[in-house]
């Protein structure tokens, strides 16, 4: 798992094995692995496409001396975006500009679906049938949950935004 690009489901990880692996038995060596690992710089998590090691957030500073690439930075209106599908998915585009109030930018949706983050998952059964958007497995991955009930509660977001203004 130290050297998998992406996370590791579970059906992954019973393949490296040559005897029949049961489910129980390999959620018990991933919990005891995630024990062993509980004291060192790196830890085991699970996502929603599976499991992963990652550094702990205390080392990140010392990480990103090494690899000192700024993340890209995104637009009010794509972050704006994003929140709207990520808390009231699965929703068309009609729906995003009557939340946000103003058109929504071709460019926003595509620098989302280009990210991965975003996915068509169906059509609204209406006129035009329009697409439904909702997050995908990486924008969970990339934000470490393996839901989006794990996302914080809307109140929590506005109040930050508040102390940040």
């Amino acid at each position: 798992m130290l050297a998998a690009r992406e996370p590791m489901t579970p059906s992954d990880m019973k393949k490296m094995f040559d005897e029949e692996l049961s489910t129980d038995t390999l959620r018990k060596l991933l919990d005891e692995l995630r024990e062993d690992w509980a004291e060192r710089p790196a830890e085991l998590i699970q996502l929603a496409s599976g499991w992963r090691f990652r550094t702990r957030a205390e080392y990140l500073p010392y990480i990103e001396r090494l690899n000192p690439e700024r993340p890209p930075k995104y637009s009010r209106a794509v972050l704006e975006t994003l929140a709207i599908i990520a808390y009231r998915q699965p929703v068309t585009r009609g729906d995003i500009e009557e939340i946000r109030g103003v058109a929504v930018n071709t460019n926003v949706v595509k620098t989302l679906e280009e990210r991965g983050w975003i996915d068509v998952v169906g059509h609204r059964d209406t006129p035009g049938r329009p697409a439904l958007f909702a997050t995908t497995k990486q924008f969970l991955d990339d934000l470490g949950l393996r839901s989006v009930s794990e996302l914080p509660p809307l109140e929590q977001i506005s109040q930050t935004l508040e102390l940040e203004q």
